[in-house]
């Protein structure tokens, strides 16, 4: 289990399509298997997902602006050539 200051900016891509989607939160797994069984309204329709990336934080800002960050043009960019 994580320490509650902990926060996790992940990255996940559906097996379905390819579609990829970019969250933040202090439990990975937990979020995952939210995301896997309908509970996210947006991700639902792409079921189902594997976690591609998972970067952890110290701080729930940090992880928040870094999320902030790969939802942008660069952000995505960034990702593509690091993570994917």
């Amino acid at each position: 289990m994580s320490a509650p200051d902990r926060r996790f900016v992940y990255i996940i891509r559906s097996e379905k399509n390819g579609m990829r989607y970019v969250g933040s939160t202090s439990d990975v797994v937990r979020r995952v298997a939210t995301h896997n069984s309908g509970g996210s309204e947006f991700t639902a329709p792409h079921r189902p997902w594997s976690v591609l990336v998972n970067i952890e934080f110290r701080s729930d800002q940090t992880a928040r602006r870094f999320e902030r960050y790969l939802k942008t043009g660069s952000g995505r960019a960034f990702a593509k050539r690091h993570f994917l």
